[in-house]
């Protein structure tokens, strides 16, 4: 048991190279070990590329029949844009496969793992899945529900301010938590602001990590009236990454300018006049959008979770005091009239980052918010 957890955390460890890359795929790691020696290791470096388990047999230093496979997830047994692992795996004479989880996957879901038992293989699962669960949180809630796993992304002073009273916000986080979001950012299909931080703060909304290869999100701007203005520099570089998400409310020529920039316009159905954030995520996910980091601000916040769309809460909380009654909070809109309909937030964790601190922890999706 010590010894398949030791080599499924190296899987994991490899596994999680492929963050930001391998979308709307899962995160995979594979370690072949054989007379108790890694001689194989692989994992799922980019969307339509090998999968883990053909890369750790590939890069084997020498045969791989009698070996034991180790892989984060269940060997894939059906046709898609590579050919099945399992046929592989029983090609080349593994003799063992340990696997940490099955694959949510309706194509698969246990059928990788019944076809090697029957080639007579030795199967084990279940090994370190909690850690891969979480690692692969984003694509088990895409595969099962077909929507994207939504994650709230809040900054905000330690008296819960996310601007001064001059909407001054620039900046409330310090330099390591603002390098941390762009660690996010890349981990993310999509990047989802309102309509008013564009206007407010005219953010690029792109990964800018140092000294590291990087690659921009999708730019999802929810505008129910198609206000944003041609000049926004969100606009200007890449505009090909940009999805408008408004209503029929939008003026014709607003829209056909914005094509011709380049952006997509997503017309969506309207609820209570703005845009049905419910109807947004569905599309989302139609169009193999698996994520979206949710940055603000307080009124898309508001409403993204009383209509349920956000999965997780990721808050960066800055030791500064900056006071103002009517200055901007996290989350802003109508509010919750009474502490039995508060959004609960369950197995939160805290860490500190830089001079800041971090709390993150998913909702509690029990209670239905209107």
């Amino acid at each position: 048991m010590e010894e398949d957890q030791k080599y499924l955390r190296r899987a994991i460890t490899l596994a999680k190279r492929g963050i930001g890359w391998v979308n709307p795929n899962p995160l995979v790691g594979a370690v072949i070990v054989k007379n108790g020696r890694i001689i194989g290791e692989g994992y799922h470096a980019f969307f339509g590329g090998p999968h883990a388990e053909v890369m750790a047999i590939e890069n084997a230093m020498g045969s791989v029949k009698g070996a034991t496979l180790y892989v984060t997830m269940e060997p894939c047994s059906h046709q898609g844009k590579t050919p099945p692992c399992t046929g592989t795996i029983i090609e080349k004479g593994i003799r063992k496969v340990v696997v940490g989880m099955k694959d949510p996957n309706p194509l698969v879901n246990g059928k990788g793992l019944k076809i090697l038992k029957d080639a007579g293989i030795e199967v084990t699962t279940g090994i370190e899945e909690a850690a891969i669960l979480k690692m692969n949180e984003q694509f088990v809630k895409y595969i099962v529900t077909g929507r994207p796993f939504c994650t709230l992304k809040t900054a905000m002073t330690l008296d819960g301010k996310i601007a001064t009273v001059e909407n001054a916000s620039r900046w409330i986080s310090g330099e390591d938590s603002r390098k941390q979001v762009h660690e996010l950012r890349q981990q993310y299909s999509a990047v989802m602001v309102g309509i008013n931080t564009v206007l407010y703060d005219d953010p690029l909304l792109n990964t800018r990590r140092i000294r590291k290869k990087n690659k921009d999100p999708l730019k999802v701007i929810v505008d129910s009236t198609g206000k944003i203005p041609l000049e926004a520099r969100v606009l200007k570089m890449n505009p090909q990454l940009v999805i408008l998400a408004t209503t029929d409310k939008i003026e014709k020529t607003k829209k056909h300018d914005l094509e011709r920039l380049g952006a997509q316009v997503l017309v969506c159905p309207k609820k209570e006049e703005k845009v049905d954030l419910g109807c947004l995520m569905f599309s989302l996910g139609k169009m193999g959008i698996d994520s979206v980091l949710l940055e603000g601000g307080s009124t898309i916040a508001f409403s993204a979770l009383i209509n349920g769309i956000v999965d997780k809460v990721v808050s960066f909380i800055a030791p500064k005091i900056i006071g103002g009654a009517v200055a901007s909070s996290p989350v802003g809109g109508k509010g919750l009239s009474s502490m039995e309909d508060a959004i609960v937030i369950k197995n939160w964790n805290y860490r500190k980052i830089g001079t800041d601190i971090l709390i993150e922890g998913y909702i509690n999706k029990i209670k239905k918010h209107r």
